[in-house]
């Protein structure tokens, strides 16, 4: 496993969330040279389509489109993220061996249970991982700048956008990767990932680039305002 430092670390708890939610974000700052992990606390082993083995493989795929330095799994039980201490402390353990400057969780409003879940335990863990005498993994605290929300199914208006007209492709291969989620065959089981969830997607990013005069945007959520310092008035023309 992958130990150095991270800038961002962005969990998720199935894989393919976070692409959904950020692939043209972090397929962004990963060309610019950031290291970026995911960490998906779950296997999916619940999802109607796909097996385990093949979504890791899409999961591997879709995060080297991506160019992300580390890809984790906590192999959290699918259905089953609950507030316990066990999965906070798994959770703190990751912070804390990957030390990243920045979080992103999903956004907690979102149609399935486990997004907001997710939500939730990385807040608890955030939190927990800077504490000194929390144990977790044996290793020492960390305290991390900043946490964001990132959108799955929802259509909230975001506190802030992420520009991402360059790499609006690259976050499309990344969901195209889940051919077992997103494409539709004979055998799949009719859900909506398989009907037409990957253009649905699409057009909520063109709309919120539409609304910030730029082709393609992801939004996010904060729960503490945001510091401007010396780009308030964008780059000098």
């Amino acid at each position: 496993m992958e130990r150095e430092q991270l800038d961002i670390l962005a969990f998720g708890a199935h894989p393919d969330d976070v692409e959904i939610g950020m692939g043209g974000t972090i397929a962004k700052y990963a060309k610019q040279g950031y290291r970026i992990g995911i960490c998906d606390l779950t296997l999916a082993e619940m999802s109607s389509n796909g097996t385990v083995e093949r979504r890791q493989k899409e999961a591997q795929k879709a995060a080297e489109l991506l160019g992300v330095a580390a890809r984790i799994n906590l192999h959290l039980p699918d259905r089953g993220l609950y507030k316990t201490e066990e999965a906070i402390r798994c959770i703190a353990a990751v912070i804390r061996q990957y030390r990243p400057r920045v979080i992103f969780a999903p956004y907690w409003v979102d149609r399935h249970p486990d997004h907001g879940n997710c939500a939730f335990l990385v807040e608890e863990a955030m939190f927990s991982a800077g504490i000194r005498r929390y144990e977790a993994g044996g290793l020492p605290a960390h305290r991390v700048l900043s946490l964001y929300y990132y959108m799955i199914n929802s259509y909230e208006r975001p506190h802030f956008v992420v520009d991402i007209s360059h790499t609006m492709e690259t976050k499309l291969a990344s969901l195209r990767a889940y051919a077992s989620q997103f494409q539709k065959t004979a055998q799949s089981v009719d859900t909506p990932l398989t009907n037409g969830y990957i253009e649905t997607v699409e057009s909520r990013e063109r709309l919120w680039g539409k609304q910030v005069g730029v082709l393609f945007a992801e939004g996010f959520m904060t729960k503490q305002p945001l510091v401007i310092s010396n780009d308030l008035l964008g780059e000098k023309q």
